[in-house]
This record gives structure tokens, C-alpha cells and sequence, in this order.
């Protein structure tokens, strides 16, 4: 039986993503519907339909879009290939992607520049990782776990380098980078790690709260891939974890044995979703929801370029 509910500080959007969908948001303000997006412009489902609701038109890839049109780069990044595409179309680009995502992109232009061998750690498939291979193809190899690491095999002497995807596990990164320095001593590493501050600090938070807790409600959607490493980060603290998308795939037959639930949000999940969540276990009877520490994340990224200059323009003929 439920009696309390924590709240895991810091949850939800990080600054990539709140700047992702007010792009979107600012773009259908200024130019009218349709504005088309490429992918999801976060991953996920209920920023979507809200976007969709208002006159946004999510497309698979650029070439979909109608010749002349206005077309947004989600946060995850976009190959190369995909500008030379959308310039090739005529479309008015809108690039959201994550400053933080733009970061490991120029790192691996500038390694694979210098002659190095990019070791990419991620996940195979995901938008950002297909966009960061995308800058230098044959170049960039993909490591996703340490039986790949231990796997790798280059001839002596070649200059290798890693990056990461920004939306990795904390804990499994770091033990796969361990194996690539072990094996490759003189490899090269960027200044600054490249998981985002958003996804370390989630993790963070759901570690701290471990031991107060019976079992953790992640929100978030399949695809998001940080809200899923913080499924398997509570998984790995010993505590039953589940990703929702919302209170409506909430099972009770969950919390049998569960007296002190935590609840956190993927950095793509909106606030209002955490609110659904803490009504569905009012209305159940739970009466303590508080949260866990507060933490506060001031970090803020400035509107894309071209849509700033776009909007300021339209200011000054108003």
C-alpha cells in the first residue's frame, strides 16, 4: 500500500529540449502552419501530438518536405547530407539541434581532420548517433558496450579518439571507456565529457533517492533514450523501475508491496505529466507527495540563430 510519493530533483526538460520545442512553437507563431519538422523534435509522444495539434508536420526525412517550405532540425542533430538535401530543396532551415549535440559533432569533424580513428560510444539507430556518424562516414566506428570495446582491432600506430552520445549511462560509459584506455593507452578524449549535464543529472537524483524508496515511476516515452538509462539505473541500485508515458499505463498491481514510490521524468518529458502522475495516487488515497531535495538546473541555451534574426526582423516591421 502507497503512503508517500518522492519527486526526483532535477526531472524533466533540460535546456535542449525547452529550447527545441519553443523553436518549434516560435516558428508556427512566425511563419503560420504548416511547419514542418524533421523527426521528432524531442522524443516524446505528448510534445508531439501538442505540436501536431497546433500545425506542425513531423516528416521521417528532408526530402519529404515540399520544395520552398520551412523545415525544423530536431535537438538530436542531423548529418551533413541532410543540409546538403534541405539546400537542394529550397527549404528555410530552422536548426534546434542541442548546443550540446552540436559540441560532440565538432569534435568528431576535428578529430577525424586531424587523421584520427573516432571511436563513438552510443547506441546504434539513435537520431543522434546516426547524425554524428554522418560527419565523417568510414571514419567513426560505433563502440555500444564493453564486449565491443574489448572487440576493437587496429593496426599499431593509429590515432585513435571517443566521443559519446549525450544521452548515455553515467556508470556503463565510463566502465566501457575504462576498457578503451586499458586497451588503447594513448587514445584520445574530448576536455569535457560529452554526456549532457541534463542526463548525469537525473541519474544523480534517482541514485540519491534509492535507498528512500520501494520502486521508481520513470515518465517518459519508449524512444527517449535517457529516460530509459534511468529505468536501468534504479534497476541497477537494486529498486524495480517503470517507464510510463503517462498516468494511463500506470499499473496498480505494480505497488502490492511498494510503500514509497519515486517519481522522475526524462529531460524530453513536460511537467504537466508529473502532475497526471501525483493526481492518479491522490485520487488513490496518497496524501504525501514531496520532494526528494530540491535541486535547481539554471543552465539556458539561446533560440537557433536564424529564427532569432527572423523574429527580431519581424519586431522592427511591426
Amino acid at each position: 500500500m502507497v503512503r508517500k510519493v518522492l519527486l526526483a530533483a532535477p526531472r524533466g526538460y533540460c535546456a535542449g529540449v525547452e529550447r527545441a520545442v519553443e523553436t518549434v512553437e516560435k516558428a508556427l507563431d512566425l511563419y503560420g502552419a504548416p511547419v514542418y519538422v524533421r523527426k521528432q523534435i524531442v522524443h516524446n509522444l505528448h510534445v508531439v501530438r501538442d505540436l501536431e495539434a497546433r500545425g506542425a508536420i513531423f516528416v521521417d526525412e528532408e526530402t519529404e518536405v515540399p520544395e520552398g517550405e520551412t523545415v525544423v532540425f530536431s535537438a538530436h542533430g542531423v548529418a551533413p547530407s541532410v543540409r546538403a538535401n534541405a539546400g537542394a530543396r529550397r527549404l528555410t532551415t530552422i536548426d534546434a539541434t542541442c548546443p550540446l549535440v552540436t559540441k560532440v559533432h565538432v569534435q568528431a569533424r576535428r578529430y577525424t581532420a586531424s587523421g584520427y580513428t573516432v571511436l563513438l560510444i552510443g547506441h546504434a539507430g539513435h537520431e543522434e548517433v546516426v547524425g554524428t556518424m554522418g560527419e565523417a562516414p568510414g571514419q567513426i566506428v560505433l563502440v555500444e558496450s564493453i564486449d565491443d570495446a574489448e572487440e576493437l582491432a587496429f593496426a599499431p600506430g593509429t590515432p585513435l579518439a571517443y566521443i559519446t552520445q549525450t544521452t548515455l549511462s553515467v556508470d556503463e560509459t565510463a566502465e566501457i571507456i575504462a576498457v578503451l584506455r586499458r586497451r588503447f593507452p594513448d587514445i584520445h578524449a574530448p576536455k569535457r565529457e560529452d554526456i549532457c549535464y541534463a542526463t548525469s543529472n537525473r541519474q544523480w537524483a534517482v541514485k540519491e533517492m534509492l535507498p528512500e524508496i520501494d520502486l521508481l515511476l520513470v515518465i517518459g516515452s519508449r524512444n527517449s533514450s535517457n529516460s530509459n538509462r534511468l529505468v536501468e539505473v534504479a534497476r541497477a541500485g537494486g529498486v524495480e523501475s517503470y517507464l510510463v508515458d503517462d498516468d494511463s499505463e500506470i499499473d496498480e498491481a505494480w505497488f502490492d508491496t511498494a510503500q514509497v514510490v519515486g517519481v522522475t521524468s526524462g529531460a524530453s518529458a513536460p511537467e504537466k505529466l508529473v502532475r497526471g502522475v501525483c493526481d492518479w495516487f491522490r485520487a488513490r488515497g496518497v496524501a504525501e507527495i514531496e520532494p526528494y531535495r530540491l535541486v535547481d538546473e539554471d543552465v539556458e541555451f539561446r533560440l537557433p540563430v536564424e529564427l532569432r534574426r527572423e523574429l527580431a526582423l519581424a519586431e522592427t516591421q511591426a
